[in-house]
């Protein structure tokens, strides 16, 4: 009997899609600075599904890490207030990277600072996505960020993870994309799982270390994927190191790990 290859190889063209980048695979290995190389990688990636057909936003981690250089730190702060002060400083580094790399493209990009709060009013819920459908008419790539400076700590959204998923389920899109260092979701043996049809049964294989610079780890992105697919949007882990991870997965490719939705 012959056998079919998994879902994902089947997929049809994702239109809409939001791509999270994590603080980890934005910054310089010390994560003092933003990596200029991989940036640029990422973002000529994305315009290429721009001009492809697709509609792409992107939710951004790397203010505090952009900030820590300016500021003359070699490690994230502990007080909340001195990561605010260093998401204050490395917010506007890190908007102005990513609009020196998409302008390469002719994309003009645009910043979201969003909290808790932002998507908990219906009356701000109801104009964030009015603003987003939009700039999406306008072929202009939305870049959203939680508002560290801004941002209560027990309010926070976990290195963007959770943020990247109530974005995707608030635009309606057709695929939620988290980028990582790590190859995507692994195995007690540290092999990769290729796909997954419930969150629940591969919880026990989030590692709950973290990079330096990052919020959030594998538990937190898993809990941002049970929204996602809870909400009839697949979503992928891969890794952002390797090049054209995005391009593989919008276009119904293996790439990492694969999360089915249940409807």
């Amino acid at each position: 009997m012959r056998r079919l290859p998994p879902p994902f190889i089947m997929a049809t063209k994702f239109k809409r899609i939001v791509v999270k980048f994590g603080s980890g695979i934005l910054s310089t290995p010390r994560g003092t600075n933003l990596d200029q190389k991989q940036i640029r990688r990422l973002a000529a990636e994305v315009a290429s599904l721009i001009k492809l057909g697709h509609e792409c936003l992107i939710v951004s981690s790397g203010a505090v890490a952009a900030g820590l250089g300016a500021l003359g730190l070699k490690t994230r702060p502990e007080q909340l207030a001195a990561r605010q002060a260093c998401a204050a400083v490395g917010q506007g580094r890190l908007m102005g990277c990513y609009n020196q790399h998409f302008s390469r493209h002719k994309l003009t990009v645009a910043q979201i600072l969003l909290t808790h709060a932002d998507l908990d009013s219906r009356i701000g819920y109801s104009n964030i996505r009015n603003t987003v459908t939009t700039l999406i008419k306008r072929k202009v790539v939305p870049i959203f960020n939680e508002n560290d400076t801004v941002a209560v700590e027990e309010l926070r959204f976990g290195d963007n993870d959770r943020l990247s998923a109530e974005i995707a389920t608030m635009v309606n899109a057709d695929l939620l994309i988290l980028l990582t260092t790590a190859d995507g979701l692994l195995d007690s043996d540290g092999k990769l799982i290729p796909e997954v049809k419930r969150v629940d049964d591969v919880t026990k294989f989030a590692r709950s270390d973290k990079g330096r610079l990052s919020v959030g780890g594998m538990q937190s992105k898993l809990q941002a994927v049970k929204i996602a697919v809870d909400s009839g949007i697949p979503t992928i882990i891969a890794s952002g190191t390797k090049p054209k991870q995005i391009i593989a997965a919008a276009a119904g490719k293996p790439a990492g790990t694969f999360f089915i939705t249940k409807r």
